[in-house]
């Protein structure tokens, strides 16, 4: 919300110099993650860059915390999983994120008291763990539903470099969906309230019953059917 200036990371040039496992690129969201990816980088028997995307604003987020234990008995984790769940079954629609937008979708599902609903993060964008993701969506037995949600616009983020590769690890009877912050040319406006409209907007179609409710101009939603599953 602080205008284009301010959210100049650019994901997507990233990824898209992304080839033969040349880059690592990950959007971490706990200072555990942090610490054992940077510990990672230096135990590791080779030498390949690591671009670390996430924003400042983590240092200072009151969700963005990390036990004791998970520094000194944990390891980096390319995908995770959903802590909150007590029952698995009960889970109906997987919402996966990266980066800090998760702690946003966060608090707005335990607003809503949206239990079938469970949140994971893509902590390592690339190379793609397909098969920690693939592993975490078969462990909820009666999915039906997965969206990928990015704060970027459609035409930014993560999405276009990285939709094969999310095709392949979803199991083809699951609804595939996609929501974003519909194409512009600016990675983010500068007008806070509008910013805040945008979020609202991107939360209903990852949360609500999928449906984009444009107010504006500026706050319209772009959304995609990719993969009509079992239900279709």
């Amino acid at each position: 919300g602080q205008g284009p200036e301010h959210s100049s990371g650019r994901l997507e040039r990233f990824l898209e110099l992304c080839a033969d496992r040349n880059l690592q690129v990950c959007n971490l969201t706990t200072p555990a993650q942090l610490f054992h990816a940077l510990r990672r980088q230096l135990h590791r028997a080779f030498r390949k860059p690591l671009v670390i995307m996430s924003p400042k604003s983590l240092l200072r987020h009151k969700l963005a915390i990390s036990t004791v234990a998970e520094f000194t008995h944990g390891m980096f984790q390319s995908v995770l999983d959903d802590p909150r769940p007590t029952d698995r079954a009960t889970i109906t629609r997987v919402c996966v994120t990266a980066g800090k937008f998760h702690y946003a979708l966060r608090e707005a599902r335990e607003a809503r008291g949206r239990m079938d609903t469970a949140l994971v993060r893509l902590e390592q964008l690339y190379p793609f763990p397909a098969g920690e993701l693939a592993a975490v969506l078969a462990s909820y037995p009666n999915v039906r539903e997965v969206v990928w949600v990015q704060e970027e616009p459609a035409n930014m983020g993560a999405w276009r470099a990285l939709r094969h590769r999310f095709e392949a690890a979803v199991p083809a009877h699951l609804s595939l969906r996609f929501v974003a912050r519909r194409g512009a040319a600016s990675p983010a406006t500068g007008f806070y309230a509008t910013h805040q409209q945008q979020e609202a907007a991107l939360i209903e179609a990852a949360l609500g019953d999928g449906v984009a409710r444009p107010t504006g101009n500026n706050v319209g939603v772009a959304q995609a059917a990719i993969r009509e599953g079992a239900r279709s």
